[in-house]
């Protein structure tokens, strides 16, 4: 499954060539772990913000154009649409409100984002589940297993963007993630420590590969009650996650078998 690592390397990749995009059409495939919550064709014209990220999931930010002629060409009025679901028919706020929502995106076990540059994107294949087709060219969901999910909400704090993303714990880096406050969580857990790694309610973004990475370095069995992990132990084990994330992101995340940054590169 991609990570809190691979997850931030394909941030990285698309946030600027699609921040200001023109969204021009929608093509859906079999559906994905959710729907996608709003009538594709209500995207058609709305413009891309700067993606962001919490945990493994990705956020794009959805805009209405400010004036006519504004940032990227409008695609034409019979811009393509291929829907393999059924949608509700209105899912968009105001009419008047400049903020139009976003798109939150989970890979899933298997997935990967891939941004095909112009009209370069190659027709697509039977595990490509999502299209957003955009003035600056194709971001493509390639999902074998699909449980990974693209979902629109008004915002990350409500619909289903607000419920996934709740009960999400403190991002690794985040500097209110300290060693007493984490030592005070785990002696409140009776689940095995890499059980509660892997949960993302106290920590986000660590799973089986980044949590037995963090937890050999740190020297603790990943079997080991989480409520007995000394203070001591839970340092060391909060250093090696932010480090052993830090050195992910520095070589581009870790490929196994199915995860590739959006230009096409494996990690390591």
């Amino acid at each position: 499954m991609p990570e809190l690592p691979e997850v931030e390397v394909t941030r990285r990749r698309i946030a600027e060539p699609l921040r200001g995009a023109t969204v021009g059409g929608v093509r859906l495939g079999k559906p994905l772990r959710w729907p996608l919550g709003c009538a594709p064709q209500s995207l058609v014209g709305l413009e891309l913000g700067a993606a962001s990220r919490r945990g493994k999931y990705l956020w794009l930010p959805l805009l209405r154009p400010q004036a006519p002629g504004a940032g990227d060409p409008r695609p034409p009025r019979d811009a393509r649409v291929v829907d393999a679901e059924p949608q509700p028919a209105g899912c968009l706020a105001e009419p008047e409100a400049r903020d139009a929502g976003g798109l939150l995106l989970h890979l899933g076990m298997s997935g990967s984002l891939a941004l095909h540059a112009g009209d370069d994107a190659p027709a697509s294949g039977p595990h490509d589940h999502f299209d957003l087709v955009t003035s600056r060219g194709t971001l493509r969901l390639t999902d074998p297993r699909r449980f990974g999910a693209v979902v629109w909400s008004a915002s990350q704090g409500s619909g289903a963007a607000g419920r996934l993303l709740a009960s999400l714990g403190h991002e690794p880096f985040d500097e209110a993630l300290t060693a007493e406050f984490l030592h005070a969580a785990l002696r409140r857990r009776r689940a095995p420590i890499k059980q509660v790694l892997l949960a993302g309610d106290l920590v986000v973004g660590a799973g089986n590969i980044y949590a037995c990475e963090a937890l050999f370095a740190a020297g603790i069995h990943p079997g080991l009650r989480a409520d007995r992990v000394s203070r001591p132990r839970v340092a060391r084990l909060l250093a090696a996650l932010r480090e052993t994330m830090a050195r992910a992101l520095e070589l581009g995340g870790s490929t196994l078998r199915d995860f590739r940054d959006p230009h096409g590169v494996d990690g390591l």
